[in-house]
């Protein structure tokens, strides 16, 4: 990851309000969905817009078969055909059409509907981009959605390459590339989507990190607009560990129901690893966000010690130009009877004390550092 010299000012995309506020609106035309049938662990590519009945009646064809419904760019009308073939409950299709969702698991009847959110930091904004992903989890089938029209490497949806049925994108291998565990059913294609979302933060926290190294030096550099770039970054941070902690509980969910379920113990092994690293993550934001909030603490320090050496200097040469202002005040009120005010050396003698009196005043405040 490219490193920036401190102080160099954060160039910020303005996409806050989208991801806050509703993000991009649900598309009424699209690539088509991909399907991939898969028979005891080998993948293979379906043409494109293959019907969602013929995939579900290949899945309930025979015990090792499973169905992939892949959406790079799910329309309303594709979501509406989904959810009429599998008959999903109306409030899971009103999810599934609205999206903005935090990760949370829920299941209606025999769909398993899981939310999750992946993570890429983009450096030379200094902000952490995230995409949202759907997915169902039916007997013999799995249907993944990515409701921001991109991959998890922030892959557009539709640059999706075409090719023959046999090929697989790269991005599909990621979910099947794992014969063996694509053998275990639906649920192992939504744990090696957990798992490559998870592996996404990693680099993500170490982007964060070598900001917030950056920002360390930039504090103690005296850099006035370094606080800006504290509050931005902190809320970056924010957001990650919002989203790690919605999925540790996810996948929290997913431990409690392996006995009820009964889940195979390969893929519970599998799912404790994904854990495992969701927990660093986890730690890692949460350390980002103590250290950040420190460094703030650390600056306003700073900018108070360095306002009040300010203050000092003002202040001494303030009672520096004090005293002659007192002499030159005092012989300026033009008595008639004065001492001194008719004398040959009063004038000579007024001068003196001014620059003597400055000269101690100067001598006494630079020992002290005041000056």
């Amino acid at each position: 990851m490219p490193q920036r010299a401190p102080g160099e000012p954060a160039i910020r995309r303005i996409n806050r309000f989208r991801r806050q506020s509703g993000g991009q609106p649900m598309p009424t035309a699209g690539r088509p969905h991909l399907t991939q049938y898969v028979t005891n662990g080998h993948p293979a590519r379906q043409p494109e817009g293959t019907p969602v009945t013929d995939a579900l009646r290949f899945s309930h064809g025979n015990a090792g078969n499973m169905a992939m419904l892949f959406y790079p760019t799910p329309t309303s009308s594709e979501i509406s055909e989904l959810a009429e073939a599998w008959t999903l409950h109306p409030l899971l299709r009103e999810d599934l059409m609205n999206a903005r969702q935090r990760p949370k698991l829920e299941r209606y009847g025999n769909v398993l509907f899981l939310v999750a959110r992946s993570a890429r930091y983009i450096d030379e904004a200094e902000e952490v981009d995230f995409a949202e992903f759907h997915v169902l989890v039916r007997p013999g089938a799995v249907a993944v959605l990515c409701q921001d029209l991109r991959w998890i490497d922030g892959t557009e949806g539709s640059d999706f390459v075409e090719g023959q049925a046999s090929t697989l994108d790269r991005r599909e291998r990621t979910l099947l590339a794992d014969e063996n565990l694509l053998k275990l059913g639906p649920e192992a294609v939504l744990y090696r989507l957990l798992d490559a979302i998870v592996d996404g933060y990693s680099p993500v926290l170490q982007g964060l990190a070598i900001d917030k190294e950056q920002i360390e030096r930039q504090v103690f550099s005296g850099d006035a607009a370094v606080a800006e770039r504290i509050y931005r970054l902190s809320q970056e941070v924010v957001d990650m560990q919002q989203t790690v902690s919605s999925l540790t509980e996810v996948l929290d969910s997913l431990r409690a129901g392996f006995a009820k379920y009964n889940i195979p113990d390969e893929l519970q092994s599998y799912l404790g690893d994904v854990s495992d690293h969701l927990t660093r993550a986890h730690s890692r934001s949460s350390d980002l966000r103590e250290s950040l909030s420190q460094i703030l603490n650390v600056n306003a320090t700073l900018v108070a010690q360095r306002q009040n050496e300010d203050m000092k200097k003002i202040s001494g040469w303030a009672a520096i130009l004090f005293a002659p202002t007192l002499i030159g005040a005092i012989y300026g009120m033009n008595f008639d009877v004065m001492p001194e005010l008719h004398w040959a050396f009063g004038y000579p003698m007024a001068v003196g004390l001014m620059v003597a009196f400055a000269v101690l005043l100067y001598a006494i405040f630079k020992r002290r550092k005041w000056m």
